[in-house]
């Protein structure tokens, strides 16, 4: 191991952060709220009859039917709520927890509304007498809206069957991001068959008033918050490619400049989803950390080539413009509690670190960074003048991939003798983390191993 530091250059100063934890009224806030809306969804199907509905046999299964086709229809409402990037939801719990609930939430919508047409249909064949395979072609060929419903279930079974983990390992994340937005089509198709068919819609005023504020709210949030505040802020801020830098191999870094990004609501540490208009696959965008923390009108990113938008970069030229959404992200400086970070790095996830050493207080501050060799460093330049010019502790640990279950390099102590010897007091520091998904996991168990608790480990997954 060799030890050494680093300082911003050519930066404004960064105001220090103070510790800050999240509105925890908020936080439960949102989530009862959102509990709520299934009981309120509960209590009108008992208001349509439901209860009654079930003491017969298919007109109990009917009802059940319906029960799951509306719990359903409003979980599906609270995954779009959940990815609409709405700020003080995104701000309370970050983007990476909200992508798991989504991904939750959204399967178990799905299975929801399998169970909804399963139990639909046996009812409906059950009451009429009829064969379950003709009754299910009766229901989409001749009652109103379920020929777009049935295509609204084909575009959500697209979206769910690539979100299984074996078929997102064989997508590449533009192809993967197009196919999901087919999410959006299949809640705008389902909803006709719910206003002309749909039994609380057509029985119920207090239904119709809390069906349409749902949809309304959802709607309203993905146009506001999905589409006009990034056009608003990518057309005020005007962005674009100032110059790009090579970092090493593979690695570039994208100096940006725009009008007025003062004020822009960004922190060190955070992402944007970038689109740059350099040619055709503009549209994808694609998930990036500033590697500095915002100075005068200038931006920083720094990207590694493992995709094909991100090796494109390379090829920017001085002049392109930029469009942004966001920012998100909650590995901020302003979320430490301890008295001193601790920064882990791994590979390419050293860019949100480095940016928020630049608002870091430095003597509080201990950076171990991970790399396979002294080539895979990235910043190596950077992090030396941090060192000597802000005192920055700096730990570089190098080596290959264990075997075993460490963060760590192969041939190195064990992880708690390695923190023992870099980060002494680290029981009362925050942590920082960042790198691939296996080695924050392994990375955060090590942490914990030393006494640091759950609320002072900071993390964000990038994986989608």
């Amino acid at each position: 191991m060799s030890m050494t530091t680093a300082r911003r250059s050519q930066r404004r100063a960064a105001p220090t952060a103070t510790p800050t934890s999240a509105s925890g009224w908020l936080r439960d806030a949102i989530g009862a709220t959102a509990m709520l809306t299934m009981l309120v969804v509960v209590a009108l199907w008992v208001h349509g009859r439901g209860l009654q509905d079930l003491g017969g046999l298919w007109t109990g299964v009917t009802s059940a039917g319906r029960l799951a086709g509306l719990v359903s229809a409003d979980l599906l409402l609270v995954q779009v709520l959940l990815m609409a990037r709405v700020p003080w939801v995104e701000r309370t719990y970050g983007q990476d927890r909200l992508a798991r609930w989504h991904r939750l939430v959204g399967f178990t919508s799905f299975n929801l509304m399998l169970t909804h047409i399963v139990l639909i249909t046996i009812g409906y064949a059950g009451t009429g007498h009829m064969d379950v395979v003709a009754q299910a072609w009766q229901l989409v060929t001749t009652y109103p809206g379920m020929l777009l419903a049935t295509a609204g279930a084909a575009a959500l079974v697209l979206v769910v069957v690539t979100s299984v983990r074996a078929a997102r390992r064989r997508l590449r994340y533009e192809s993967w991001h197009l196919l999901h937005l087919y999410a959006y089509l299949g809640v705008g198709l389902s909803l006709p068959h719910e206003l002309w068919t749909g039994t609380e819609f057509v029985s119920s005023v207090l239904a119709q008033v809390y069906w349409w504020t749902a949809y309304g709210v959802a709607a309203g949030s993905v146009l506001a918050f999905r589409l006009a505040l990034p056009a608003w802020r990518s057309l005020y801020h005007r962005l674009e490619v100032e110059r790009v830098i090579s970092e090493g191999a593979g690695v570039v870094s994208v100096y940006l400049r725009g009008r007025n990004l003062s004020r822009l609501p960004v922190r060190a540490g955070q992402f944007f989803l970038w689109r740059f208009l350099d040619g055709p696959g503009w549209s994808r965008g694609h998930p990036y950390s500033l590697s500095a923390a915002p100075w005068g009108d200038q931006l920083r990113i720094t990207v590694k080539a493992a995709g094909d938008g991100s090796a494109r970069l390379a090829a920017l030229r001085p002049g392109t413009k930029v469009l942004i959404e966001g920012p998100y992200g909650q590995l901020v400086a302003a979320r430490r509690r301890g008295r001193g970070v601790a920064l882990l790095a791994c590979g390419i996830g050293i860019t949100p670190l480095r940016a928020l050493l630049d608002e870091l207080p430095p003597r509080q501050t201990v950076l171990l960074y991970r790399a396979r060799s002294e080539a895979d460093l990235i910043f190596r330049a950077e992090l030396d003048r941090f060192a000597a010019r802000r005192g920055i502790r700096v730990w570089y640990l190098l080596g290959s991939r264990p075997d075993g279950g460490s963060w760590l390099p192969a041939g190195y102590p064990s992880d708690r003798q390695v923190l023992h010897d870099t980060v002494p007091d680290i029981a009362h520091r925050d942590v920082y983390l960042c790198g691939p998904n296996d080695w924050m996991d392994l990375a955060a168990s090590a942490a914990r191993r030393a006494g640091v608790p759950d609320e002072r480990i900071h993390l964000e997954r990038f994986t989608w």
